[in-house]
């Protein structure tokens, strides 16, 4: 008689278990998704002690690059909440968003902001790929994630009423801090003189951090705003030119980035390679980016000791 009691209770146990892989939150309160890192520390920002926050692109990954696995794609459709930088950077995620269930809230972060317009002087590529997208890499400006905190703590109201004023007033704190890391930024980097204010960069990513502090982008290895895109060997020579030519003091690498073009363009020009530099992610807990405030501090720092 009891072996006859095993498929009932497998089938329900099963049953169970499906419920809650689809249930979409915990406690009563939603379930919120984002899908950088450096947008979960934002958020988690916002959120305080009410939710908790997580990430689908894990530490050190590209987002440019990111291809989510069937894991990822079934965090992506349970979510309550998704919320996405824009802009272009998550173009992997259009197809997915359009199967996912209609009742789904996704925030843009950076909703409402224009994209830069390159400055003159910058090296011109014809990136078409990614044109009728612009940059978008807002977050390198903290002046522009005061948008971001906006953009979050609206949508946050909006999906959990309940919990608007601890997000208005988490809001409202983040965005002060923004603004005192914001005058910070600008006072360090105020030690280099003009004539070494030049960038040269991985890819193009640092425009909006440029445009607010008043450096000047003279050269990028990857010739896009995606770091999918490669170089040819004409480029390659015209950056070494423009290095040599302008006596840019470094080449700037972003984490995670392969430093073999930018070795071999500094063997070249002479010009050292500063690594280090954070942009889509985050680091770990115990290294000193591992919020988006002490990442920012960290560029700023590498900034300022390879250019004063």
């Amino acid at each position: 008689m009891k072996r006859f009691l095993i498929l009932p209770l497998l089938l329900a146990s099963l049953v169970l278990s499906a419920c809650q892989a689809d249930a979409p939150s915990q406690n009563g309160l939603v379930s919120v998704l984002a899908i950088e890192p450096f947008l979960a520390d934002l958020t988690q920002n916002v959120a305080g002690d009410r939710l908790v926050i997580d990430s689908l692109i894990p530490l050190g990954l590209d987002p440019h690059a990111f291809e989510p696995n069937p894991q990822d794609i079934a965090r992506l459709r349970n979510a309550d909440v998704l919320i996405l930088n824009g802009g272009g950077l998550e173009e992997w995620l259009d197809d997915i968003l359009e199967n996912n269930p209609s009742t789904q809230r996704v925030i843009i972060a950076s909703e409402g902001l224009p994209p830069r317009t390159p400055q003159p002087g910058e090296p011109a590529h014809d990136d078409t790929e990614h044109a009728h997208e612009g940059d978008p890499h807002f977050w390198l400006n903290p002046l522009n994630v005061i948008r971001y905190i906006e953009n979050i703590r609206a949508g946050l109201v909006a999906a959990d009423p309940a919990g608007a004023e601890t997000y208005n007033q988490n809001a409202e704190t983040y965005t002060t801090a923004l603004q005192q890391l914001d005058a910070e930024l600008e006072a360090e980097l105020a030690v280099i003189p003009p004539a070494r204010r030049l960038l040269v960069t991985n890819h193009e990513s640092f425009g909006y951090f440029a445009d607010r502090y008043n450096l000047r982008i003279i050269g990028t290895i990857i010739p896009s705003i995606s770091t999918g895109a490669s170089p040819s060997a004409r480029e390659l020579a015209n950056l070494v030119d423009v290095i040599q030519s302008s006596q840019a003091p470094a080449i700037f690498l972003e984490t995670g980035s392969n430093p073999v073009l930018a070795e071999q363009i500094a063997v070249e020009t002479g010009v050292p390679v500063v690594e280090g530099l954070y942009t889509h992610s985050l680091s770990a807990p115990t290294s000193p980016a591992a919020t988006y405030l002490e990442m920012m501090r960290t560029n700023v720092r590498l900034i300022v000791e390879a250019l004063r």
